[in-house]
């Protein structure tokens, strides 16, 4: 607030510069034009006095040899009455040689030059008009005035008039206007400036309230308002920062959302997760950080709190929760486990604490309780997770990992079109795990983000190796949500493209459709990212999420898998069936490609091919294999 201010306090006494100026110039301006007035003025009034009196006077007059008396009591009557009144101060006619024939005074000397350019100008027949500095003069100036004077008769110039009259009035009159015009200039510019400071203000502030509403959207999450993942982070931070003050960091993960959105829809969801919001931010303290960390995770920092406190507040938010609600008309209770990690007790950093307080939460959705606090290494997600994690970073740098590849096979040629990568752990001690052993593990830390990474780099490399052998298959990659929401995922992609050589309409990531729908608008704008680079899309599982028909049709989606739970009983159940068409169509009017997951049979294949299902998975074609014995096996289930 105050550097605003401050820089509108600048700009307020900068924008005094060029409004000076331009006041400056115009009074300059006006000045000049009054001059320029006064000496029109004089201009005007020697011309009536040289052709109404003095030229008649000088009539058949020569000047060049004087005037005679009866034409001097002419000029002399002709010009009292001009005199008189004041309306000049001095008034000469003077020959072309310079010679003064006639003076109102009766003097000769003095006046202006012969050898003045003026004079040479109006005995050349211009009038010439001065503004002269004259101290004894009232005001203290006079307009000089030559005039050439025009004989009557002849119409030619017989001498030349030489005429001082008072600048006074002129120069009263002029202040008066100039005064009024000063005025007016002095309140435009000041309205002007008033107006340029009330715009500078405005644009100020709304640049700032700009700035506030884009780094609060940064850090905060749309939907309930409470900070994300990257806020949370530098708060826990801060508050582990604070050294030696105990806290704690919980974790909070709603039991049963899933059912929410596969039933009510994803709209009840999202009004179920702000309801959440509410019951847990009113229960906290203002000390108490809470944050929403995606999905239906929520993260808590409890800073200055004993275990005793901890729970006490923990016991309150829970009782909140299960305050019943109401969700398009159905009452709902709320349901939530607590994973709890004491810092510094059970951790000093952050990610550290993290890992204890899920590794508690996954403890309590095994057994009763909904409150636990991280017990020691003991305490494990299933499989371990902990260890798998660990041993996980292992492998990854010892190459553990291989990829397997399934056939995607066209119902209508039975010809292999692409390949999905399936990876496989092969573990020193456990032999080759499939990704139910360790994903799980992945997905809950860092570790999906470098293992998808692995997996990306083998399939793209793999792939050009059976390409160099004459098979042109695409290949499929299945990816997380937490590869969608890290910043950079599309350049990332596109650069492994570019490293091995692949076109990107040869690379389709696989995305789950509860992924897709975790977080629409970082999921949406992924997916346009790379989309726009050229590498397809596909929706894995669907079916089994819940993803909005508009989302769906704002996105460029390439194809659709239908997944094997309505695969399996295609053939014996009419729901299954009337789902699969369903699906089908859909895809279809979406322009997306339809493949269907989970065949193990000629018969369901055929049924499918007849539904309009464009490709096929199964282990009626394949089991995952090394790339290399992909070829191998006999397509079989094909249209005949």
């Amino acid at each position: 607030m105050r550097t605003s201010a401050r820089l509108f306090a600048a700009y307020a006494v900068a924008s005094l510069v060029p409004i000076g100026a331009l006041g400056a110039v115009m009074l300059h301006g006006t000045a000049v034009d009054a001059r320029r007035w006064g000496q029109d003025q004089g201009r005007a009034q020697a011309a009536v006095i040289a052709e109404m009196a003095v030229a008649p006077a000088l009539a058949e007059a020569d000047l060049a040899d004087g005037l005679t008396t009866g034409q001097r009591d002419r000029l002399q009557r002709a010009t009292d009455l001009a005199i008189y009144n004041d309306s000049v101060l001095r008034l000469r006619v003077r020959g072309f040689n310079g010679q003064v024939v006639f003076s109102d005074d009766g003097t000769t000397a003095g006046g202006i030059s012969i050898n003045d350019p003026a004079f040479r100008s109006a005995a050349a027949g211009h009038t010439e008009v001065g503004l002269l500095s004259v101290p004894e003069a009232p005001g203290g100036q006079v307009i000089r005035v030559l005039q050439p004077i025009v004989a009557s008769a002849s119409g030619q110039s017989v001498g030349v008039l030489e005429l001082y009259l008072p600048y006074e009035h002129i120069a009263a009159r002029l202040r008066e206007q100039t005064a009024v015009t000063y005025w007016r200039l002095g309140a435009g510019l000041g309205l002007l400036y008033l107006v340029l400071g009330l715009i500078s203000w405005s644009t100020t502030r709304s640049l700032r309230r700009y700035a506030q509403r884009q780094a609060h959207e940064a850090l905060h999450d749309a939907l309930t308002g409470l900070p994300n993942r990257a806020a949370f982070h530098e708060r826990a931070r801060a508050a582990l920062a604070q050294d030696g003050e105990p806290g704690a960091i919980v974790l909070v993960d709603l039991d049963r959302f899933k059912e929410v959105n596969d039933t009510l829809g994803h709209h009840a969801g999202d009004e179920l997760l702000a309801v959440v919001a509410d019951r847990l931010r009113a229960g906290l303290r203002p000390a108490d950080t809470l944050a929403r960390l995606g999905g239906d995770e929520f993260a808590l920092i409890l800073p200055r709190s004993d275990a005793a406190t901890v729970r006490r507040l923990l016991d309150g938010l829970s009782a909140a929760l299960a305050t019943e609600v109401v969700l398009d008309g159905v009452p709902l209770s709320i349901e939530a486990s607590f994973g709890v990690a004491h810092y510094p007790e059970h951790g000093r950093a952050v990610d550290e604490l993290l890992r204890r307080a899920d590794a508690a939460m996954y403890h309590g959705k095994r057994g009763s309780a909904d409150i636990v606090v991280y017990a020691g290494e003991d305490m494990s997600h299933p499989t371990q997770w902990l260890v798998v994690q660990a041993e996980l970073r292992h492998a990854l740098a010892r190459d553990e990992l291989v990829l397997h590849y399934q056939p995607k096979v066209d119902l209508r040629t039975g010809e292999v079109v692409g390949v999905e990568a399936l990876v496989r752990w092969q573990h020193p001690q456990r032999g080759l795990l499939p990704p139910s052993e360790f994903l799980p593990a992945a997905e809950q830390s860092g570790l999906i983000e470098p293992l998808t990474a692995w997996v990306l780099a083998r399939a793209l490399a793999d792939q050009a190796a059976w390409t160099a052998t004459g098979r042109s298959w695409g290949v499929s990659v299945n990816v997380s949500a937490r590869n969608l929401e890290k910043p950079g995922f599309a350049d990332f992609v596109s650069g492994l493209l570019a490293e091995h050589g692949t076109p990107a309409h040869r690379l389709l990531l696989e995305i789950t459709e509860t992924a897709l729908a975790a977080d629409t608008r970082r999921a949406e704008q992924a997916v346009l990212d790379l989309t726009t680079r050229g590498i397809g899309i596909s929706v894995d599982d669907f079916g089994t999420g819940y993803t909005s028909m508009s989302q769906l049709r704002g996105l460029p989606i390439a194809e659709i898998k239908i997944d094997r739970t309505f695969v399996r009983d295609v053939l014996e159940a009419p729901p299954s069936q009337a789902i699969v068409r369903a699906i089908i169509a859909l895809a279809h009017g979406l322009g997306s490609r339809v493949t269907a997951e989970g065949i193990e049979s000629p018969e369901v294949a055929d049924w499918l091919r007849r539904a309009g299902c464009d490709e096929a998975q199964g282990y009626l074609y394949s089991r995952p294999v090394p790339w290399a014995e992909v070829g191998t096996y006999e397509i079989t289930g094909a249209a005949s």
